[in-house]
């Protein structure tokens, strides 16, 4: 697609970060970095007004929009574009297995007796708070990970080293994760676990996985990261992802679907179907 026609449709945060990329990649490249300055431009040079909020352009584009066709469609086979912060008001478009994190189908989807309050059902003012108070008045974090895990701290916000892609200095970047676990096992070995949760239109991202683990290894040092997703599905069924990272590649290492409901609800078939699945797990 044509620099003119990419400009000609889509969001204006589509068509900005869609005129950059087309200025910029060259192919073979894997990263692309631009900068504040060049969404200012990019806006200018589309006839348009510069953006109330600079950061809104990328933010849309991480969890709200998808990224413009001409830039999905430059993606080798097997391989999706996503942005990264890149240093200070720096951002890079990065090639990786999986960016937006979204549930499989046909998975089995297990029936956990409801325990959250009715007060907390009725008075949570959003999807994403919903959706935690289920996760932590459930106790879906146990029943996942096999781990007792706490909740340490909601909406944590902090800041993560990283080096600037463009001058190769250090520079920090600001970062949010929604909630913070500690677990212990059985062994009494202790983990963290960043907690994301995403309702409504939002979508997952695997940027804000890469994050939860940077926030891991400098804010925890000593604490096992083990980085979770939550998502309402529909009918408010809940899925649950755990992730791995190796050689700077981040992968689903686990998912699991939940649906929470009255306990008349759980059959004797339920429970020994369930029953019969710990059995194969433990051998």
């Amino acid at each position: 697609m044509s620099d003119e026609a990419s400009s000609a449709s889509g969001t204006l945060a589509q068509r900005i970060v869609g005129k950059i990329f087309a200025e910029k990649f060259q192919p073979g490249l894997d990263e692309v970095p631009f900068t504040r300055d060049e969404i200012i431009a990019a806006a200018a040079d589309l006839g348009e007004k510069r953006p109330k909020n600079v950061g809104d352009v990328v933010y849309s584009l991480k969890y709200r929009t998808p990224l413009p066709a001409s830039i999905l469609e430059a993606a080798p086979s097997g391989l999706d574009w996503a942005i990264f912060p890149g240093g200070n008001a720096v951002y890079v478009l990065r090639l990786v297995p999986v960016n937006v994190i979204e549930p499989r189908q046909g998975l089995t989807m297990v029936k956990i007796p409801d325990a959250t309050p009715g007060v907390i059902s009725m008075y949570s003012m959003s999807d994403e708070q919903a959706l935690l108070a289920r996760v932590r008045y459930n106790r879906l974090l146990d029943v996942f990970t096999g781990l007792t895990c706490y909740p340490l701290q909601s909406h944590l916000r902090t800041t993560i080293e990283i080096d600037d892609v463009i001058s190769g200095e250090p520079s920090s970047s600001q970062v949010e994760t929604d909630e913070l676990y500690v677990g212990v096992d059985t062994h009494g070995a202790h983990f963290v676990l960043p907690v994301q949760a995403k309702g409504g239109t939002d979508v997952l991202s695997v940027i804000q996985i890469w994050q939860d683990f940077r926030v891991a290894e400098q804010k925890f040092t000593e604490l096992q990261p083990r980085p979770i997703a939550a998502q309402f599905m529909q009918d408010d069924d809940i899925a649950l992802f755990e992730f791995a990272e190796r050689d700077g590649e981040i992968t689903i290492a686990r998912e699991r679907h939940y649906r929470l409901v009255d306990a008349d609800q759980l059959s004797p078939d339920d429970l020994q179907s369930y029953r019969a699945a710990s059995e194969l797990d433990t051998h």
